[in-house]
């Protein structure tokens, strides 16, 4: 496909081809109120778009990409400050989100080498950050995806996911648009939605199947849907096998991020296992170094993970793209194995526990701690401490279990050396909008 949404163009269809509220558009519909947008804002340098899970943020981020405009999504729930800063930096002119025009004046497809979007990250180092990604990155990273998951028109995509992010925007909605599924958007990701949409392809974050397995009825509905997709955040090996147990299916589990878009994923008619996201999608490198920058050789050894290919961004908005020899740097640790699945560790900031000699993966800990029947969260960070550098802290949502026994529980799953030193009993774990535990805050 030459265009960006490719199958928008093709809309002989008249069947719904977004829905969302309860309320359809068909492709000929979509088209004629996008490029209605898009004649209202063509020549703009870049607009703003208020992202919230309807129809209206469909039509208008898509009346921007046919236009050619860069668009920034801005989060519905961002606080006064979030917002001015992310206007103030784009310098991009908010638009309407509720376009009811018409028109069959559609655009010429843009250069692909253009900005499509301009993602703002969390911000957890600072400020946010404006991700600058091309229309041929995203055209890269759908194509590959549609490949690895065996995404047709014949299927139809469900998911409740926010619109300004990578998961919930280019993956959720772009992708559909791309390839030609159809789409529906619950509002909100609720077991009861996802079970009553009788969708073939589902997306969801870990708290998002973690709750529909909290939900049998609704869990065991979704056997009948094709694929069961996981990202944004590592997926809990224990609720990994209960959907497999109550769907009958193992999710596929992908890594990306918004800089690189989604490099690494589990393939639809594969191995898919439990603590992996999988192999490199078509078009992507990745390799592991070591403290000093020095690739290391498949194996067990954690590493920083680097990337390369066709999926990554153009550069931070006025700060341009961080890279070495075309690599760029993650920020995550990781394992390759031999065969190239990669487990991801996690942020090497806050993932990578470096405690008496030993480097521990947090995610490792947590899954053990999982394992407990009494735990319902957990999330582990290194702590300072005198004599060993850094010591596992556990901070653990749990019901009628001690600190002790948690510890124990550990040690003797694991090595001793990985056991936290220190568990605190919580009412709950801070997270963002897309399920990721703010592990900063709990510092």
């Amino acid at each position: 496909m030459s265009r960006l949404l490719g199958a928008l163009h093709h809309a002989d269809d008249q069947a719904d081809a977004v829905r969302a509220q309860g309320v359809g558009l068909s492709r000929q519909e979509l088209l004629g109120r996008a490029a209605a947008v898009a004649g209202g804002i063509a020549g703009r340098r870049m607009v703003a778009v208020e992202a919230t899970p309807t129809l209206d943020t469909v039509v208008a981020i898509t009346g921007a990409l046919l236009a050619g405009v860069p668009v920034v999504p801005i989060p519905p729930d961002a606080g006064e400050l979030e917002r001015a800063h992310i206007l103030r930096d784009s310098g991009a002119e908010l638009i309407d989100a509720v376009p009811r025009a018409v028109s069959t004046d559609v655009p010429a497809e843009p250069d692909p080498v253009r900005p499509g979007l301009v993602l703002y990250t969390s911000g957890t180092t600072g400020a946010p950050k404006g991700v600058v990604i091309s229309r041929a990155a995203l055209a890269a990273d759908l194509d590959a995806l549609a490949a690895v998951w065996q995404w047709t028109p014949d299927d139809t995509l469900v998911h409740g996911l926010p619109l300004f992010h990578v998961h919930g925007l280019v993956l959720g909605v772009l992708g559909p648009l791309r390839v030609g599924s159809r789409l529906v958007h619950t509002g909100k990701p609720t077991p009861q939605a996802y079970a009553a949409a009788a969708g073939t392809l589902y997306f969801g974050v870990p708290t998002v199947w973690s709750r529909i397995c909290a939900a049998p009825t609704e869990a065991r509905a979704l056997g009948r849907a094709r694929l069961l997709v996981s990202g944004s955040a590592p997926l809990p090996v224990p609720v990994f096998e209960q959907l497999r147990e109550l769907t009958g299916q193992a999710p596929v589990e992908r890594y990306g991020m918004t800089e690189t878009l989604i490099t690494v994923s589990a393939h639809a008619d594969g191995e898919r296992r439990a603590g992996h996201v999988g192999r490199p999608v078509p078009g992507v490198e990745t390799r592991l170094v070591d403290d000093t920058g020095t690739p290391l050789a498949p194996g067990p050894e954690i590493g920083h993970l680097q990337v390369r290919g066709a999926t990554l961004f153009d550069g931070y908005l006025h700060h341009g793209r961080p890279e070495r020899d075309g690599w760029f740097e993650t920020g995550d640790v990781a394992t390759i194995g031999a065969d190239g699945w990669h487990r991801i560790v996690g942020r090497a900031s806050t993932d990578l526990i470096k405690t008496g000699g030993y480097r521990v993966g947090a995610g490792e800990v947590e899954d053990a701690l999982l394992l407990h029947p009494a735990v319902r969260e957990a999330a582990v960070v290194g702590s300072p401490h005198p004599d060993l550098g850094e010591q596992i802290t556990a901070y653990v949502v749990a019901d009628g279990t001690t600190e002790r026994e948690l510890i124990d529980f550990v040690a003797a799953g694991l090595s001793v050396h990985k056991r936290p030193r220190v568990v605190h009993l919580v009412d709950g774990l801070p997270r963002n909008a897309m399920g990721k535990v703010q592990k900063a805050a709990l510092r």
